[in-house]
């Protein structure tokens, strides 16, 4: 029996239905949400809207759209929290497919007309239509990143992907989480057109639906070939021979959906379509109940997502737009920052002691724009727009109308605090002024304010346009009212803020600096250096140990070390001296050896890039007979990173669960399939750790012993989570 679809259509939310001659357009609108997403009720709304469509005698196509900028930007993570079995996984993932299957096999012609930046399930829903278009803007993203949440498409994209664009170009896309934009995507084959707005985009799917009155999917016409050949043709062999072997080198078994992922693409290619959608959804239902899926989801998804919203941010503020930013000293931080700044919409006013140096520092904007216009990134229009923002100065007269002032000089005292006296001379009374030191204290700096209450810390990281955090730090003195002015000026250049109290190293230098002396003091013990390096990448951290010292610099960890002395000292308190400090003393005073910056350091630098150990150091440091295992110096750099980041909880150095694991991960890196320093605890469980931390210390030295923190939390059964 034939119904109307339209009627049926907009009787349901969130969706809604108009025919032309018998070509329905159904538009995905979630009135609650910014943007689309596959959550909760959306399978079984779009079941009915499949079979009303399906049962429409009158209805000749379809074209899907969507009522926002972007299309449909992916699932709800949220509701992956409650699956506790393999079997609600797999349903999960198989009822939104069954739609999409009946959808393909409709012999009805199906449009995706995307009309932004279609994400995992979202971009799965458009390649179960049988022709595809997306907007081409440079907004717009189009890809299937679920492995950065250590999970996979469970949405089809697993076999419909690499039956449309070979299984390659597929594994590609999907084990790096890769995202196109609308040209790349349409020369690779995943869509078939791109339109210049809606009105051409809907226009261009009804032409095509009019063109194409039956429509079938390529695998489901007789003869179909995976193009490029399925997994044992002669010509792919070699890739999963190949790509098992490359995916361990980049992530050393730490993601086991990229090996999934791998094994639904050759295990699917090898039979039909409908097999290979039921294997997908076993092991969608694998990496779901991964303990590096709920690690990553837990941070980098629930935690990440409660920061955005204002977690760390206090009450009783109002929004504020930051209109005028003055940067004191344009060197490497200054430009990064002037650049961030800007490209938000920002007037920066980049104040350097010579024009030459604030220019340059204006050029590095103008360096980084000109390489996006090459990519088709940028246009030259824009870029004229954003260094018009920017103006260079050598006079503090210039910072007079400034809201929020940005101190990025080198790391001495004096220097800074005769830069805070100066613009405190001319700037306004409301305008607040921070600091981006990585080390010294926020409350130490704010001596030399005559208004300590509105200094704070605003901790970058290089190179400021690519990391995408910020570290704000309180002074003693500082109010609520100037974090809440300095967050939002965060949040408003799109970067992810989070928030601690002020200490020596504050919390990311702090833990940050023990995963790297670590990696030192080892050298020292007589573990051979090519080891240590293995075993710094076995964590799943970016770089190794003695790599990621020298690309900081040794001559600045020296010189933190030797000026945390002097003001221990000058507190009266006892110095404790990290086991690295003896080493980089060696190396740079007596070697020369600085780091990548002057050519050598743990390693020796080429001019073409190329770098290797510095076969002297077995030398200096003599490599013992008897060596440690690779397990104990995994520990060792990953035990003394996460019971730093608990003394810091502990402490109150940072504020809350989220910040912690966020900032460990954004700000340095850590292990991401750990989900975070405190993360990394919790997953073990605090006991386990416990008991390692005690024989740790027992081999390798008392900076091993768990924090009380932890030895209090584990007797109380508690867990690291925010209130």
């Amino acid at each position: 029996m034939s119904i109307n679809s339209v009627d049926a259509i907009n009787a349901l939310n969130n969706f809604s239905a108009e025919s032309d001659d018998g070509i329905i357009t159904v538009t995905i609108d979630q009135s609650s949400r910014k943007m689309n997403v596959i959550g909760d009720g959306f399978t079984d709304t779009f079941a009915v809207m499949t079979d009303s469509f399906i049962n429409d005698a009158s209805a000749k196509g379809l074209i899907l759209t969507s009522g926002k900028e972007t299309f449909v930007v992916g699932a709800d993570i949220d509701q992956l929290a409650s699956i506790k079995t393999a079997e609600q996984a797999f349903e999960l993932a198989e009822d939104l497919k069954a739609s999409l299957r009946k959808l393909e096999k409709s012999g009805k012609p199906v449009v995706a007309a995307m009309t932004g930046t279609a994400l995992g399930g979202g971009l799965e829903l458009a390649l179960a239509c049988h022709y595809r278009i997306a907007i081409d803007s440079p907004k717009t993203k189009l890809g299937l990143p679920e492995v950065k949440l250590g999970l996979l498409p469970g949405g089809g994209g697993t076999q419909r992907l690499p039956r449309l664009v070979g299984i390659q170009s597929a594994l590609e896309l999907m084990t790096q989480g890769k995202e196109l934009r609308p040209a790349a995507a349409k020369d690779m084959g995943l869509i078939d057109a791109t339109a210049t707005d809606k009105a051409d985009m809907l226009k261009q799917a009804t032409d095509w639906i009019k063109a194409n009155p039956t429509a079938q999917q390529p695998w489901d016409k007789k003869g179909f070939k995976i193009p490029g050949g399925d997994s044992k043709h002669p010509k792919v062999v070699p890739i999963f021979s190949i790509a098992p072997a490359m995916a361990n080198q980049k992530s050393h078994g730490n993601y086991p959906a990229i090996t999934h992922i791998m094994s639904c693409v050759f295990e699917g290619c090898l039979v039909d379509i409908d097999t290979g959608l039921e294997l997908e959804s076993r092991y969608f239902a694998a990496c779901v109940l991964s303990a590096e899926s709920r690690n990553m989801i837990n941070t980098l998804w629930t935690q990440l997502n409660s920061i955005k919203k204002g977690q760390s941010r206090p009450d009783g503020f109002e929004r504020t737009q930051t209109k005028k930013v003055g940067i004191l000293g344009a060197g490497m931080m200054g430009a990064g920052i002037a650049y961030v700044t800007a490209k938000a919409g920002i007037d920066v006013v980049l104040l350097d002691t010579e024009i030459a140096g604030a220019e340059k520092g204006k050029a590095y904007s103008a360096t980084i724009l000109d390489k996006a216009i090459s990519r088709k990134r940028s246009t030259e229009e824009k870029k004229q727009a954003l260094l018009s923002r920017i103006k260079p100065t050598v006079s503090y007269d210039d910072l007079a109308d400034c809201d929020l002032i940005i101190e990025a000089v080198f790391e001495n005292r004096e220097i800074k605090a005769k830069c805070t006296e100066q613009s405190e001379a001319v700037i306004t009374n409301t305008a607040v002024y921070a600091s981006n030191t990585s080390t010294l204290p926020i409350t130490g700096l704010a001596k030399a304010s005559t208004r300590p209450n509105q200094f704070i810390g605003l901790h970058f990281f290089s190179p400021v346009d690519k990391m995408p955090l910020v570290e704000i730090i309180m002074g003693e003195q500082t109010d609520d009212s100037t974090l809440a002015k300095a967050f939002d000026y965060v949040v408003q250049i799109g970067k992810t803020p989070i928030v601690v109290n002020d200490s020596r190293g504050f919390y990311t230098s702090r833990v940050f600096g023990t995963y790297v002396s670590e990696g030192i003091a080892m050298l020292g013990e007589g573990v051979h250096p090519r080891s240590i390096e293995v075993a710094g990448m076995k964590t799943g951290m970016p770089m190794p140990p003695l790599a990621l010292q020298d690309e900081v610099s040794l001559s600045l960890a020296l010189h933190v070390s030797e000026q945390q002395q002097l003001d221990m000292q000058a507190e009266g308190k006892p110095i404790t001296m990290r086991p690295s400090y003896e080493i980089l003393k060696t190396l740079v005073n007596e070697h020369d050896r600085e780091g990548k910056k002057n050519g050598k350091g743990f390693y020796d630098y080429k001019e073409n890039g190329d770098k290797k150990l510095w076969p002297e150091l077995t030398n200096l440091f003599p490599t013992k007979d008897e060596q440690p295992t690779q397990q104990d110096m995994i520990d060792r750099l990953m035990f003394i990173q996460a019971n730093e980041s608990a003394k810091c909880y502990q402490e109150n150095v940072v504020r809350s669960v989220a910040d912690t694991n966020i900032g460990s991960i954004f700000g340095w890196g850590f292990a991401p399939h750990q989900g975070g320093t405190l993360q990394f605890i919790n997953s073990m469980g605090l006991e386990t750790f416990i008991a390692r931390s005690h024989e740790l210390a027992s081999k390798y030295g008392e900076r091993f012993e768990p924090a009380q923190i932890l030895v209090d939390m584990a007797k109380k059964g508690e867990e690291f989570v925010d209130g």
